[in-house]
């Protein structure tokens, strides 16, 4: 451990935090694609202030077509990072601006802090730490930043059709002490046309909007019964599931909305899924014929409160990379088509099965079919004897003074398809940043000591 990068980064911080709150300001949710924005303007929009930042600490970006950005430190680069630029949309629940850094001492406030553009920041400052105070490299360090790690990775396939995978690749986008193993993921559609009949009618319902968030609000339209009707129902349920239930009588009929609390797909258990809940009530209302039919499919198959896929027939678990995770995380009704979508991060066990029939199976006895032909990706796993793996854990027990280990994660980061890549931070144990969800946050210091973590593995592989 060398006390000059500490007293280089500390000296920094405030530089650090101006840096940060440039990329935290501008709203890089993906949207609609423009001419030479593949994802948006806000996309791009990231990647130019990234790269103004890049040329004012004396490095030279390359902007591959506005999906990424690359910089190297150093000459015939052997290590690359790998960083991501956008963020997750804003949500409910805000007491802070999203797109504003708000600090509270040390806390810094603002969507995507820790998630991603906190860990690319920290990034850029374990190099110049070292440029300042070993120089360069013998074998040179390549910062990537990307601008669509939220919504499929598009930015690194497009980036590695152009550029070769290095000898070593860190990802500051997981967890403490480290990630070997991420799960597979397996992410359909599926829908169901219905004939909707009956005195009471489901008109619409609209839930989540992406399979990788647990939906914490949805709403249903439901014509032929009183609010008073549903009140009844509603208190019931509401005490099984725990959510909110909120009731309007429009013109069109009684419109219900649910409250839940959001969370990330990968731990689905650690939010309440306002939409499973909502689906168990329209379950128990006097609906009629195959809408009725369809609902209570949805509540068998997808339990309000399960996780683990057990009644889809998907409940799986070894001893190496953990349980598989289901998340209902999308559903819509227009009057005579369900649309849904699910979310599951699977065990390396399931590399070996066929999760696309099994899960087809069980949908098509409740009606329901595939939309086009998705696709299963395996789990990522890199071997606890490696190089990285053992010099990053080294690492970080010398820094932390806690125990270094390998640990699986049901998320994907950008290293789930590179050979030997691994992520490395950038959440400490124990602690609730509120990644995708209100009020996201990073401790600064914890940013710097990653920064002195990632310099300190870079003079040991790369000097």
């Amino acid at each position: 451990m060398d006390k000059r990068i500490n007293e280089y980064l500390q000296s920094k911080k405030d530089e650090f935090i101006s840096d940060l709150r440039r990329l935290v300001e501008i709203n890089s949710v993906r949207t609609n694609e423009k001419e030479g924005m593949p994802f948006g303007e806000g996309g791009a929009e990231a990647l130019k202030e990234a790269a103004a930042i890049l040329c004012e600490h004396s490095y030279t970006p390359t902007n591959f077509d506005n999906y990424a950005l690359e910089a190297d430190f150093g000459n015939a680069p052997e290590m690359m990072l790998l960083a991501h630029l956008d963020v997750v949309p804003e949500g409910d629940g805000w007491t802070k601006d999203p797109y504003k850094l708000t600090l509270e001492g040390d806390i810094a406030y603002g969507r995507g802090t820790t998630d991603d553009k906190g860990a690319a920041v920290a990034c850029l400052y374990a190099l110049d730490a070292l440029r300042a105070i070993y120089g360069n490299p013998k074998t040179g360090v390549r910062l990537v930043l990307g601008s669509g790690e939220e919504t499929g990775s598009e930015d690194m396939d497009h980036y590695f059709s152009k550029r070769p995978a290095l000898k070593y690749t860190l990802s500051p986008d997981a967890d403490y002490p480290l990630i070997n193993i991420e799960k597979g993921r397996f992410a359909p559609f599926f829908k169901r046309t219905v004939k909707n009949e009956g005195s009471v009618k489901l008109i619409s319902f609209d839930g989540g909007d992406t399979q990788n968030i647990v939906p914490s609000k949805a709403s249903a339209l439901v014509e032929g019964i009183s609010a008073a009707e549903v009140k009844s129902i509603a208190e019931k349920i509401s005490v099984e599931t725990k959510a909110e239930f909120i009731l309007e009588e429009t013109a069109s009929g009684v419109l219900i909305k649910a409250n839940g609390v959001s969370a990330h797909a990968a731990s689905p258990e650690k939010g309440n899924n306002a939409q499973t809940a909502l689906i168990r009530l329209l379950a128990a209302m006097p609906l009629e014929g195959e809408t009725k039919q369809a609902l209570c499919s949805l509540d068998e198959v997808f339990p309000h409160g399960e996780t683990n896929g057990e009644n889809a027939n998907l409940k799986l678990c070894d001893s190496v990379s953990g349980s598989l995770t289901l998340n209902f995380g999308v559903m819509s009704f227009n009057g005579s088509e369900f649309l849904c979508g699910t979310d599951l991060r699977c065990p390396i066990l399931a590399d070996s099965m066929d999760i696309k029939g099994i899960f087809a199976e069980k949908l098509s006895e409740c009606g329901f079919t595939y939309v086009g032909s998705p696709e299963f990706r395996k789990a990522h796993y890199v071997s606890e004897d490696s190089e990285l793996v053992k010099t990053c854990l080294r690492v970080y027990e010398e820094f932390t003074g806690n125990k270094g280990e390998c640990l699986a994660i049901g998320g994907g980061t950008y290293v789930h398809d590179i050979d030997g890549g691994i992520a490395f931070g950038i959440e400490f144990p124990g602690r609730d940043y509120r990644i995708h969800g209100a009020d996201e946050y990073a401790d600064i210091n914890e940013l710097l000591l990653t920064a002195e973590m990632y310099a300190a593995v870079i003079k040991e592989l790369c000097y």
